[in-house]
């Protein structure tokens, strides 16, 4: 979907994104399919991401990510002190017994970003790797950021006085979930964490310990600052 913004950075963001399910290098023919653009467009911008670190260029042609991505998620994530917050919360959550807890934020309209993950030692696991952009309609996580975000219906409203929402099957049919909310101060939503297993494990009663477990840890000692201020 065209942006409001400059044409020109529209195509460059879209060659970087070309490369987010893309474990290996790509020739410049796999990424002009990719991206819909003409080669003699992709060359030109692809020289001035190459020139800044975000592209880079192999000796058989194929073309990867450079370093700056990885550079700038790094500052992202000490800026964000995220790492050093989350992933302990998530580590305990499965020493407390619980599925693979992931952490996610809204990435677009339509998609949520996993950005942390921690996998329990259960041999059933679901899919879901950090880094990976998934569904916003579909999943417990994807649920609770469009209640929290303000979207319409019963459904949400329920999610919303709750603070909790819990999946079975709809984006894997192995797989159940559920996630609740992460309040920071003055009540901002700032963290979303799902619990993911198997769906016939948790039929049997895995969310009778993983409910209690995850709603427990999206309430970290800061999320108490401001509490007055919650509103409806």
């Amino acid at each position: 979907m065209p942006s409001s913004g400059v044409a020109a950075v529209d195509r460059a963001l879209s060659i970087l994104a070309a490369f987010e399910d893309a474990p290996e290098p790509m020739t410049l023919a796999e990424l002009a399919r990719r991206t819909k653009m003409y080669k003699s467009t992709l060359l030109r911008l692809m020289t001035s991401l190459q020139e800044f670190g975000y592209l880079v260029q192999f000796a058989d042609g194929r073309y990867h990510l450079g370093p700056t991505p990885f550079r700038l998620g790094a500052v992202y994530q000490r800026s964000n002190n995220l790492h050093d917050r989350v992933v302990p919360l998530l580590r305990q959550l499965v020493a407390d017994g619980t599925e693979s807890p992931s952490y996610h934020v809204r990435h677009d309209a339509k998609r949520r970003l996993c950005v942390f993950r921690v996998d329990s030692q259960h041999s059933t696991l679901d899919r879901v790797e950090a880094g990976m952009l998934l569904p916003l309609d579909r999943g417990a996580a994807g649920r609770v950021i469009l209640a929290f975000d303000g979207e319409k219906g019963e459904g949400y409203d329920e999610i919303r006085k709750d603070c909790i929402a819990m999946s079975f099957g709809e984006r894997d049919p192995d797989c159940a979930g559920l996630a609740c909310p992460v309040f920071g101060p003055r009540w901002q939503m700032r963290w979303r964490l799902v619990a993911l297993g198997a769906e016939a494990a948790l039929h049997a009663g895995q969310y009778q310990g993983d409910d209690v477990a995850v709603a427990e840890g999206c309430h970290p000692p800061d999320a108490h600052a401001g509490r007055s201020d919650r509103t409806a």
